[in-house]
C-alpha cells in the first residue's frame, strides 16, 4: 500500500473551528473516505499549515472516486470559507507531495 501527503492551509482565525469540524466529522464523510480508498489518513496541523498522510491501494481510483462523491462535494464546499485548497486541475485532488525519504 502506498503513502501519499498534501499540504493546505486553514484561513487564519479558523484555526479551532477548523478543529471543532473534524472533531464533529460527518460519519458518511469518513465512510465516503473510506469507501473511496483513503487508509490511515491523518492531518496534522502546525500554525495555519494542514499536512495529510494517507495510505491507499489505487491513488487514481481513489482520486476519481471522492471527485465523484456527493457527500465529499458538500463537505468541500462547507469547508471552504475557512480553508484555502489548492486542486490539481488534472486530478480534482489537491496537489500531492513528491516523498523525499522513507524508512522502515
Amino acid at each position: 500500500m502506498a503513502s501519499y501527503a498534501w499540504v493546505l492551509e486553514v484561513r487564519p482565525g479558523y484555526e479551532e473551528e477548523y478543529k471543532r469540524r473534524h472533531d464533529a466529522i460527518w460519519p458518511e464523510m469518513t465512510e465516503a473516505l473510506r469507501k473511496a480508498g483513503f487508509r490511515n489518513y491523518n492531518i496534522f496541523r502546525h500554525g495555519l499549515t494542514l499536512f495529510g498522510t494517507f495510505e491507499c491501494d489505487d491513488l487514481a481510483a481513489l482520486q476519481k472516486a471522492i471527485a465523484a462523491d456527493p457527500v465529499n462535494a458538500r463537505w468541500a464546499e462547507w469547508m471552504a470559507p475557512i480553508m484555502k485548497v489548492e486542486i490539481d486541475p488534472a486530478t480534482s485532488f489537491p496537489f500531492l507531495l513528491p516523498q523525499q525519504f522513507h524508512m522502515d
